[in-house]
């Protein structure tokens, strides 16, 4: 499966200017600077194709990248103190339509930063998704900012604060070395051949 051969296709500010349905998407959901657009570019191994914030809540729209057997959707993180209430409610409207539309949905990753506890809208979107059979796998990014014995401490904490969501699959990454970044892609492709 050809992960380089990728661009952008559109953005999304509301549901409305959803683009129709059809390859199989891989969507990336999370909390504003939670690494997504970094682990995007790693993916595809491109520095820019996904725009790397420097103010989280910037990124407001779903944006869809187009790859030969698939696309990648990356959508708006949540959580952002500093958004007002209009901005929040349009956020919900727009993620919401896009989730319960009758979409190609293969996999979706929800992304964690292994350095902190899950928070309480990362336990919504996870329990959103766990309670309506949404095929999903969580990502735990940032791991090279922790020290091996940090890591390893997180890492059964992380196990712990998410057991509630028995059989879903964690997978550590670092986009800044690599690691996990092969099982991240294995993942996306057995999911994709699931629903092709």
């Amino acid at each position: 499966m050809n992960f380089n051969k990728i661009e952008f296709e559109t953005s999304a500010g509301n549901s409305s200017q959803l683009p129709e349905k059809g390859k199989p998407e891989i969507v990336f959901s999370g909390h504003s600077n939670v690494g997504k657009s970094s682990l995007i570019n790693k993916l595809v191994q491109r520095k820019n194709l996904a725009r790397v914030s420097s103010q989280p809540g910037k990124t407001a729209t779903i944006n869809f990248f187009n790859a030969e057997e698939f696309k990648l959707v990356d959508l708006p993180g949540y959580g952002y103190a500093k958004v007002s209430k209009a901005e929040k409610a349009r956020w919900a409207e727009l993620v919401e339509g896009y989730l319960s539309a009758d979409r190609n949905i293969a996999l979706i990753i929800q992304i964690i930063d292994i350095r902190h506890k899950p928070t309480k809208d990362d336990y919504d979107m996870l329990r959103f998704l766990y309670s309506s059979n949404a095929p999903f796998v969580i990502v735990l990014t940032k791991k090279d900012k922790l020290k091996k014995t940090a890591y390893e401490k997180r890492l059964d904490e992380v196990m712990d604060e998410l057991s509630e969501f028995e059989g879903i699959e964690l997978i550590p990454f670092s986009a800044v070395d690599g690691f996990g970044l092969e099982d991240v892609r294995s993942v996306i492709e057995e999911y994709i051949e699931e629903v092709i």
